[in-house]
């Protein structure tokens, strides 16, 4: 190989690294992962970031809605120090209509794994909870939280209010409320505060147009999707633009 071609080789291969690491420097898991023999995390195709622990025979299994992914590395390593016992955790942080499917339907697949654990603890939001209270033996609510709209660092687009979201050139990420209790909380602010004008223009013109995009899973997708510059805005709980600006994330406040 010629000094020229060695050269254009060296180049090819610091831009894939480039492009490689830039593609997926904000990508998740975005917790401390369990110490193991091998820590195998492939971006995009082998990872999990909301199953957590001990996946075989736990001795605790609880379901926490999605958006209260970022306590677990501080809850969990407290509630082993209280209760030593407890040595085999498992938990899952997905969508909390998800785990409300999957608790009552007794199954989960998640790519080719099939989990059929049934949880000692399920945290979700009040509705959610009232909605299914024969699973329950007893109910407490434990947090508050609110809304807020996040967007990229210095808010390129000057999203300041609700009413925002509805401009044609705003590109949004929106958590479906077909599965997500925060989604059903969004659409009542956007009709309490501009009717079923502004409901309609972002929940179904919007979303015909490809400027309102529909989130599977928002504690992961929002933040993504306005850390790849995705998005111009992401309604999102008030605790999920905290917990990104501590990870030094390039987002803000809208």
């Amino acid at each position: 190989m010629n000094l020229k071609r060695l050269i254009v080789f060296a180049v090819i291969l610091i831009m894939n690294k480039a492009y490689s690491q830039d593609n997926y420097k904000y990508d998740p898991p975005w917790n401390t992962a369990p110490e193991s023999s091998v820590n195998f995390t492939v971006h995009r195709i082998d990872n999990v970031p909301d199953l957590f622990g001990d996946i075989v025979d736990p001795q605790l299994v609880i379901f926490f809605a999605g958006n209260q992914f970022m306590v677990m590395d501080d809850l969990i390593e407290a509630f082993k120090k209280k209760h030593p016992k407890y040595e085999r955790i498992f938990v899952e942080t997905l969508p909390p209509g998800i785990l409300a499917k999957q608790i009552e339907g007794g199954s989960i697949t998640i790519g080719n794994m099939r989990i059929t654990h049934q949880p000692d603890v399920y945290a979700a939001g009040k509705n959610r909870i009232d909605s299914m209270k024969n699973h329950f033996s007893r109910t407490e609510i434990y947090a508050y939280n609110k809304l807020a709209i996040m967007v990229p660092k210095g808010n390129p687009k000057s999203v300041n209010s609700i009413q925002d979201l509805a401009k044609e050139d705003i590109r949004i990420a929106m958590p479906n409320p077909a599965w997500e209790g925060i989604g059903r909380q969004i659409v009542s602010v956007y009709n309490k505060l501009g009717g079923e004008n502004l409901e309609n223009t972002i929940m179904k013109d919007k979303v015909g147009k490809g400027t309102t995009y529909l989130t599977k899973i928002h504690h992961r997708e929002s933040p993504m999707k306005i850390l790849y510059k995705e998005v111009d805005a992401a309604p999102v709980w008030y605790s999920e633009v905290v917990y990104q600006k501590l990870l030094n994330h390039p987002v803000e406040l809208g």
